[in-house]
């Protein structure tokens, strides 16, 4: 079974090694879609939604919320960051019977990037 949890988060950045409009400087208002993949525990949970939200408001919305996220990456494009939010969140939703499965991340409502654990 597969839980999802979804963040949204404003955030400027430009692609210093592409050419064309988007090696400009803009920004987007990014969706995020977090999933842990488990087995629900005696309580019904794979894993409780208010713990998922906490790590990765704590590890990633409040690091990358207006921020400019070219002084975080060097190539900030969705697929480096969906990269990194995995990385960074693995350890972190992680326990017995559950592990994170893949963060989906949105840089406009039509185009998005999957990273899940076959990409590791």
């Amino acid at each position: 079974m597969i839980l999802k949890k979804e963040f949204t988060f404003d955030a400027a950045h430009n692609l210093v090694r592409y050419h064309g409009k988007c090696e400009r400087l803009h920004g987007h208002t990014y969706r995020m879609s977090v999933s842990v993949k488990g087995t629900p525990d005696s309580e019904g949970m794979i894993v409780d939604f208010l713990e998922v939200k906490r790590i990765v408001n704590e590890e990633i919305v409040s690091k990358f919320d207006h921020a400019y996220l070219n002084d975080i990456f060097e190539q900030p494009s969705a697929e480096n960051i969906a990269r990194f939010v995995f990385e960074r969140l693995d350890p972190l939703i992680r326990g017995d019977g559950y592990a994170l499965h893949e963060v989906e991340l949105w840089e406009s409502p039509s185009s998005s990037v999957v990273f899940g654990r076959d990409d590791i």
